[in-house]
């Protein structure tokens, strides 16, 4: 987010506008192929042998059943997918779709994922908006192709795009929706991204209410149970529920307006 979020200002200092997508990946980790993992891992990033073999066991092989009303169904294969509450899912789905950098390295674009969170953005000057939104929605067909070959599927009904930068700037940019896919995808004044809300101004005034907001809310369910607990014993649940919430990407607030 740091990076996302310092790209974008230093644009913003240059007197350029930033078209933002959030791009949505329907079941993204459920529809990872074995095939095709294993063999970029062994291909692209040299794995073999015993350490192949075991990535290859802890893929291949599973099973999955459904319970009912104290009924379960006949066991079935599972060919697709990576566990997404394992410790080696979320790394198995990075290298799965490491080479989605080479297929945005050809254009103007710039990526930064976060396992199935991707984030993808153009910086332009006010009078290059047209093309700008005419090379991002090439860029995002580019891209879709590639994940379908993956076997993933980019949900464009789902992905949300912002157009970010100074107010005096923003008033010039004349688009209210872009053509993804086929689909008429408007632009949003704030979104929520990797937990930070983010508004087209970057005041990140949305995101400190939502924050504020939140501790509040945390703050007000703590409070009977508090009257229970000594001092000590009180800080595990406020730092537990409260002050995580004011560190998480505390760094974006460096320099914001009061």
């Amino acid at each position: 987010m740091l990076r996302v979020w310092s790209d974008i200002l230093t644009s913003a200092d240059v007197r350029e506008v930033t078209l933002l997508g959030l791009l949505d990946l329907s079941a993204a980790f459920d529809c990872v192929d074995h095939g095709i993992l294993l063999q970029r891992l062994e291909v692209v990033f040299g794995l073999a042998g015993t350490a192949l073999g075991w990535i290859c066991s802890f893929l291949t092989d599973r099973t999955q059943q459904v319970s009912y009303r104290g009924c379960l169904s006949s066991t079935q294969y599972v060919l697709f997918g990576v566990p997404q509450e394992s410790v080696l899912g979320p790394l198995l789905y990075v290298l799965y779709t490491a080479e989605l950098e080479q297929i945005v390295a050809r254009h103007d674009l710039r990526l930064h994922m976060y396992a199935d969170d991707c984030q993808v953005y153009l910086s332009k000057s006010v009078d290059d908006v047209p093309l700008t939104i005419s090379k991002f929605a090439a860029y995002i067909a580019d891209i879709n192709a590639w994940l379908s070959t993956c076997r993933l599927r980019l949900n464009a009904a789902k992905t949300q795009l912002l157009w970010l930068g100074s107010s005096q700037l923003l008033d010039k940019v004349d688009c209210r929706d872009v053509l993804v896919l086929g689909t008429r995808v408007a632009i949003s004044d704030t979104a929520r991204d990797l937990g930070v809300v983010i508004d087209r101004e970057l005041s990140l005034a949305a995101h400190v209410k939502a924050v504020c907001r939140s501790g509040y809310n945390q703050l007000r369910q703590l409070r009977p149970v508090v009257r229970s607990l000594s001092m000590n014993a009180t800080k595990t649940p406020v730092q537990a529920f409260i002050s995580c919430r004011l560190d998480y990407c505390n760094s974006l607030l460096y320099g914001i307006g009061d």
